[in-house]
């Protein structure tokens, strides 16, 4: 299990060593006519995390509200630094304990999102979707306007 939680950790600074610089003006940056703000993007890792954390391994005492899924577009609203970093940071724990109470990842879940698949291609499915998006966020703050 400890390599596990120091692989989905090490994937996940693709996502945090960004956040360290991240000023409150960064977050309505978008390149072009691209549809998704570097704020959006934040809050879309955060809670697909909690999606995972909560209904693909179980811990069912996360809350998430998934505005940017409902949506289904970037709504203009994820501009709010501190709120962001919040949400971040509580995906962050939540899908960490619910990687950690993992005992059967041969187990094979079901979601309408992806079908069938094991615990661990679903841990491999949302360690890469962050890290994903992450690349996303860092093109966007570095060129953005």
């Amino acid at each position: 299990m400890k390599t596990l939680i120091e692989l989905w950790k090490e994937g996940r600074t693709r996502l945090t060593n960004q956040l360290e610089n991240l000023k409150p003006e960064d977050l309505t940056k978008k390149i072009g006519n691209s549809p998704n703000s570097a704020g959006f993007l934040i809050r879309h890792i955060a809670e697909v995390e909690l999606l995972f954390a909560k209904n693909v391994f179980g811990n069912m005492e996360v809350k998430v509200d998934a505005k940017t899924l409902k949506a289904g577009k970037d709504t203009g609203e994820w501009t709010d630094l501190d709120t962001l970093l919040k949400i971040e940071r509580y995906a962050y724990e939540q899908l960490e304990d619910a990687i950690r109470r993992q005992t059967d990842w041969e187990k094979v879940i079901e979601t309408k999102e992806f079908g069938k698949k094991s615990l661990a291609e679903a841990f491999g499915r949302i360690t890469t979707h962050t890290a994903y998006h992450a690349g996303q966020l860092a093109i966007v703050l570095k060129y953005g306007k």
